[in-house]
């Protein structure tokens, strides 16, 4: 995981802070409420939209999302924390049931494929009970580089990169930096090996 400088938020800044890629620490007071509301309304009215509104289904994406992508796909259910936040930058193929909580910056590379369940979770809460239970919170950004695969009901925690091409087995929870080119999996997320010429099929094998 990367390090990054812990900083305070208040009411005057709390927005420029979340958009930031670095790491802070927030009171539950300074929630900007309004911009939740206003991602959980067009979060609402995503899941909604029937499989053949396709044109009101990017609409939403484009005025939910900070950058979108011509090429994001998104399967209903999606939940997020305020949309804003998330930045489309290619093909973005996301299955069903995929949960954002996006208090701070989330890229999603070019290529990437983000299977049913996963979570990307910038948000943490304060270790200390007494801090956590008056509401102090942690977020840190989350970066998936092009062409990353993130397997089934995996979380992916903030504060972490994961590089160009690497595939995250389902299941995982990913609490620190994956390098490109591997094949990483389990609790916590390790790498397995890379991904080398092997893991290629041969056009015989490809049956249409």
């Amino acid at each position: 995981m990367r390090k990054h400088c812990m900083e305070r938020t208040n009411t005057m800044n709390a927005l420029d802070i979340m958009k930031r890629p670095a790491a802070y620490v927030s009171g539950y007071e300074n929630t900007p409420t309004e911009e939740q509301n206003r991602a959980k309304q067009l979060c609402w009215e995503y899941n909604r939209t029937a499989p053949n509104e396709q044109e009101k289904r990017r609409s939403i994406l484009q005025t939910l999302l900070g950058t979108c992508s011509p090429m994001t796909g998104i399967q209903p259910d999606f939940h997020c924390d305020y949309g804003f936040n998330i930045h489309t930058h290619g093909l973005a193929v996301i299955n069903y049931n995929c949960v954002i909580l996006d208090t701070s910056p989330v890229n999603i590379g070019a290529g990437a494929f983000i299977a049913p369940g996963v979570c990307l979770a910038c948000s943490g809460h304060a270790i200390d009970p007494e801090q956590r239970s008056h509401g102090i919170g942690t977020s840190a950004p989350i970066t998936l580089e092009e062409n990353v695969w993130i397997g089934a009901n995996s979380t992916v925690c903030g504060g972490v990169t994961i590089g160009a091409g690497s595939v995250i087995g389902a299941g995982s929870v990913v609490t620190h930096d994956i390098p490109a080119g591997v094949i990483a999996a389990g609790v916590p997320c390790k790498v397995i090996r890379p991904i080398t010429e092997k893991d290629k099929f041969k056009p015989e094998d490809i049956l249409f």
